[in-house]
């Protein structure tokens, strides 16, 4: 087969519910498309020049050699690229899988050794801890919508850093306990702590209150950077701990594996520099018995990612999912029985996107609160 070089780049300021997301085209020679969705995690504008600037540099290179182009980009920086660095590559590594495939004319996850399962489970992200009447209509609103039967909430009912912290553990176990007796006992529920914590001490204490009633995960509970804490409150913890979604690259996980740190791990697709890395990854982890729970708060792009990763990848446990309207994707990957359904019948990402809905700049501003403590001090959010 002919070489299908890479042409043009093309970006698209938009948005998925309320948060921005930056919407990355690559257009080969012969006209084939590949689309990805970018981790534009702040400053927000600052992704379009670094992704022009990328693009000069493999303008003209076979689109479907998507691995050499991956490990060229990550070799082109003097210094290890960083979140913003990584982000960019992965969105020209998702377009150049996408184009790879409708080349093919193979969806993504044939190119990956085929499926290793039908479909992909999914959780619900509901990101709060809302009243026990408002929690059982939400969650039985998408029970019956999508057949979701697993959700992430927040441990936190109330201000953390101006309460005591027994309390904050104590509000949080009851109101758990409640869950567990209000809706159906089937169902799972995870804990997204958001690494606001900085002792390992308090992360111990909210995974006891958590305990008894069995949540899937306690995500995140601590920083991410001193790996051995991570290994001290797994050792002293006795519900499943996750985290990743703030490591970057394969040797970053592989410290925290090494050390025993994690019983499942997030890598985000989009911020550890694309599929490429994320398949690294999950060999590093299936090789320590630790299951992947991609981090994926994400829009229809990124999903599509997450889904041919994990319809390939033994080791995969659950996907998060956010299901926010769009205007510019035609027909999203949306859950029927808790589950994403493959579609073997369509090339690359297996999602058509209207270019007219991206005419207009559809983007909202977005950029993470910084709280204060009662000293004036600021703390984690």
């Amino acid at each position: 087969m002919a070489v299908v070089k890479i042409a043009r780049l093309e970006t698209f300021m938009q948005r998925v519910g309320d948060r921005p997301r930056l919407l990355v085209k690559i257009t080969t020679d012969d006209g084939i498309s590949g689309w990805a969705e970018a981790y534009n995690h702040g400053p927000d504008r600052a992704l379009v020049p670094l992704l022009e600037y990328l693009f000069a540099q493999i303008e003209g290179v076979d689109a479907r050699r998507v691995s050499y182009v991956n490990q060229y980009l990550l070799q082109s920086s003097r210094f290890p690229p960083g979140a913003l660095g990584l982000a960019a590559i992965a969105a020209i590594d998702h377009a150049l899988w996408d184009i790879a495939g409708k080349a093919a004319g193979l969806p993504v996850y044939q190119l990956l050794g085929g499926a290793v399962r039908d479909r992909v489970r999914v959780y619900a992200g509901l990101y709060s801890a809302p009243d026990l009447p408002r929690l059982a209509e939400w969650t039985a609103e998408l029970n019956e919508r999508y057949g979701f039967t697993a959700f992430k909430l927040s441990p936190y009912r109330g201000d953390i850093h101006g309460t005591r912290w027994g309390k904050v553990c104590r509000d949080i176990g009851e109101y758990f306990g409640a869950v567990r007796e209000r809706l159906p006992d089937a169902w799972e529920f995870a804990f997204d702590a958001h690494a606001c914590i900085w002792e390992p001490g308090q992360a111990v204490q909210l995974a006891a209150a958590l305990a008894p009633n069995e949540p899937l995960f306690l995500e995140e509970p601590i920083r991410p950077e001193h790996v051995p804490a991570w290994a001290r409150i797994r050792g002293e913890m006795r519900v499943p701990l996750a985290t990743g979604e703030s490591l970057y690259t394969p040797n970053e996980f592989l410290a925290l594996l090494t050390a025993q740190g994690a019983d499942i791990v997030q890598p985000d697709i989009c911020v550890v520099g694309g599929l490429t890395q994320m398949r690294k990854i999950a060999v590093l982890a299936e090789a320590h018995y630790v299951g992947v729970a991609p981090h994926n708060p994400m829009g229809p792009l990124a999903t599509a990612a997450n889904l041919h990763f994990a319809a390939a990848t033994t080791n995969f446990d659950i996907l998060e999912l956010k299901p926010d309207d769009t205007s510019w994707c035609v027909d999203p990957y949306l859950p029927q029985d808790g589950y994403l359904q493959l579609r073997p019948d369509r090339p690359g990402w297996g999602l058509e996107i209207d270019e007219s809905a991206l005419a207009r700049d559809d983007y909202v501003h977005w950029e993470r609160r910084v709280p204060r403590r009662p000293d004036g001090s600021t703390a984690y959010m």
